[in-house]
């Protein structure tokens, strides 16, 4: 019988948690930390200096010897520069390891070679670290020992912000401050913040590594470039809820003990829709440790996968023909006193404030849907959205249709004949009850009211979901702060507050929808409706500096304007960047790969009819087989011709690139695939030089 887990004394065995700190802390000094996660503002140096301490003393009993500030550049993964913990010896040769105040709170990096979008130059090399108080310190164990991770912030000498992190941490704020006023109109003194929430829920593929290590296209693009359908893949959907495979279950066992020693909260998993396909979904935390914890464990996974000789996938779409991954965003908001503002209640005034707070996200989806989808754009999401597996690249928002016959009301005025619900009237605050989750969930939809929460299921499973709730937390915030400054100004909040709410959901109303998103005809209801349809990664960017989004961040201190242009500018540049890669590499594979195997069978095929005719024996099937093979050949030397010259029109801005990509790159690179694909059925498995959609998906 196995060891008995005690998964209480294992969870935050790495983390360098608050209750460690009251522990360990003097209770000034603690005091002064919980003063500053709560309320903002610096610790002073001599505080500084004893958490430092305290912090490395901690770290050093767990086998740390170096210490890091660990960031978030707008790489999309997290950097780290590992220090350590020794100094100058003492007089008497003795050696010391000691951490300062000043090291634990800000640290130096080089900045030149991380992407800034034009934001600084490369011989700019200077960029500075900061410490993120409300992301706990942890410990990091691999290769190079045991390493202390500190949470920060990256900014550039000047200032400019060059992380994921910083513009997290502001949206959060903005969106606290916007709320609290709604709380304080509704005689809620008791908040000081308003706190978002998010759990992350992670897809992800596991393949044997030795095939991994057999496929160039993996390795460089993360995704197979080529790859005939397997005879089976989802169409009996057996893979989803089923058993899992005791080579998966060591891996997620180990999986889950790892991200509990790191604090997640790492709470269900199971195997997902496609073959070899899988999930995991946390207990949601606050938004900025919820996007932390998910960095971690992706890291964690494919850490994890190695040493159970598998390899884990990330990308949105590594196998054409079956879902692909995603990481839906499950998002709310709660008071530090502990209620859910999406909870809706029983009193007229907590249903009031509830479609308050829904009319502001409603608002904050429609008038900001085009940054929702640049949170969620990419080259690899481009492959999933849309695809009768995920949402498709319109946003909207599923409130469930009891949810949805309340609003019509609302939007009406009519009054209600239900039994269960109170008088409609809007001239006072006798708003109906409403109901607590009891619609179907529709999983068609990007954007899902489930109850207490939204479910954005857009996000790709490798994206860093701080650029979703960046851009969901400033827009939630703006339709508050209009909202807040119109009722504050109201002679009558019972006259005024019934009369927004209408008129809110009626100007927004075209972003509800309740049917199917997958449907064909969603498409042309949508462009009745006036919503947006940025069907690839390029098209979406253009707008991220549109007039409305500058302005939007300028109000809220998000992000400058020249902030936007330069991640702008980035989001192009990795664009166009990694579908160059992706063509590049198929072009070599194409070369060196299929079609030097479609040649050595087609040449077997000629060699095996020409000594059937040569023995006075009908070679009928050879010939005809060696022709087929000739015919496939033939397609895809022009295809791969085609892609080379698409590639080798790429020039200009990055963004021309990008959208050169698009609309040229991408389906060359389509119509080469097919070529490639239909070559593989045609050719004895001995020839194929690659391991098959067959192998990969079913031999884990």
């Amino acid at each position: 019988m196995s060891e008995v887990l005690n998964v209480e004394k294992l969870f935050g065995e790495n983390v360098f948690t608050l209750g460690k700190m009251q522990e360990r802390l003097p209770k000034k000094a603690f005091a002064e930390v919980k003063r500053v996660m709560e309320h903002g503002g610096e610790l002073d140096n001599a505080t500084a200096d004893v958490v430092a301490k305290t912090m490395k003393d901690w770290a050093v009993e767990h086998g740390a010897t170096h210490y890091t500030h660990w960031f978030q550049p707008l790489t999309g993964i997290t950097a780290e520069k590992h220090d350590s913990f020794v100094t100058h010896p003492d007089e008497n040769g003795k050696m010391l390891m000691e951490f300062s105040g000043k090291e634990l709170i800000k640290g130096e990096a080089d900045a030149s070679s991380f992407p800034s979008g034009g934001l600084r130059s490369t011989f700019e090399a200077r960029g500075y670290t900061v410490w993120d108080i409300t992301s706990p310190a942890f410990l990091k164990e691999d290769a190079t020992g045991v390493i202390l991770c500190i949470p920060t912030a990256f900014c550039s000498y000047g200032g400019e912000v060059l992380d994921k992190k910083t513009p997290l941490l502001r949206s959060m704020e903005a969106l606290s401050a916007q709320a609290v006023r709604i709380l304080r109109l509704f005689g809620d003194t008791a908040t000081k913040r308003v706190i978002t929430t998010v759990g992350a829920e992670q897809e992800y593929f596991l393949i044997d590594k030795k095939l991994y290590d057999q496929r160039p296209d993996l390795l460089f693009t993360g995704r197979t470039l080529f790859g005939a359908r397997a005879p089976k893949s989802q169409e009996l959907e057996d893979h989803y809820f089923g058993a899992i495979k005791p080579r998966i279950a060591a891996f997620m066992k180990e999986l889950d003990e790892e991200l509990w020693k790191l604090g997640i909260l790492a709470k269900t998993k199971h195997n997902e829709v496609a073959p070899a396909q899988h999930e995991l979904a946390p207990i949601f935390s606050t938004t900025n440790v919820a996007t932390d914890h998910n960095q971690i464990t992706m890291e964690t996974m494919k850490n994890v996968a190695q040493r159970h000789g598998l390899v884990c996938l990330l990308h949105e779409k590594p196998f054409a023909g079956v879902n692909g991954s995603g990481k839906h965003n499950n998002w709310s908001i709660s008071t530090d006193t502990g209620k859910n503002l999406f909870e809706p209640g029983k009193l007229p005034q907590e249903n009031a404030q509830f479609l308050l707070f829904l009319a502001a996200v409603i608002k904050g989806v429609d008038e900001y849907q085009d940054l929702l989808r640049i949170s969620v754009a990419s080259a690899g999401n481009d492959h999933r959205l849309g695809a009768n597996e995920a949402p498709p690249a319109i946003v909207s928002v599923y409130i469930g249709d009891e949810l949805q016959a309340v609003v019509e009301e609302l939007m009406s005025g009519r009054h209600t004949e239900s039994g269960t619900r109170g008088q409609m009237d809007m001239g006072v605050l006798a708003l109906p009850p409403i109901p607590v989750d009891t619609s179907d969930r529709n999983r068609t939809s990007p954007f899902a009211f489930t109850g207490n929460k939204f479910e954005f299921r857009m996000p790709g499973a490798s994206q860093n979901l701080a650029c979703t709730n960046v851009m969901l937390n400033t827009a939630v915030a703006d339709a508050l702060a209009a909202y807040a400054s119109e009722l504050e100004a109201a002679p009558a909040l019972g006259t005024a507050l019934p009369q927004l709410i209408r008129r809110e959901l009626r100007a927004h109303s075209r972003i509800l929808f309740n049917g199917n998103g997958y449907g064909p005809e969603w498409p042309a209801e949508a462009e009745r409706r006036g919503l947006l349809n940025l069907r690839t990664a390029p098209e979406a960017f253009a707008h991220f500096d549109a007039e409305k989004n500058l302005a939007l961040f300028a109000r809220h201190g998000v992000y400058s304007a020249s902030e936007v242009r330069a991640r702008k500018e980035i989001a192009f540049e990795e664009y166009a960047k990694t579908i160059r890669i992706e063509a590049d590499t198929m072009l070599d594979m194409l070369a060196r790969l299929v079609l030097p195997a479609g040649v050595a069978y087609s040449r077997q095929l000629a060699e095996a009819a020409a000594a059937k005719a040569a023995a006075g024996v009908p070679a009928d099937t050879e010939k005809a087989l060696a022709q087929e093979v000739s015919a496939r050949l033939a397609e895809v030397l022009r295809a791969r011709q085609a892609l080379a010259s698409a590639c080798g029109g790429l020039q200009g801005s990055f963004e021309q690139q990008a959208f050169a990509c698009a609309q040229q790159v991408v389906p060359a690179m389509g119509a080469a695939r097919a070529a490639a694909d239909a070559l593989e059925g045609a050719v004895a498995r001995e020839y194929w030089p690659m391991p098959t959609y067959s192998e990969l998906l079913f031999y884990v």
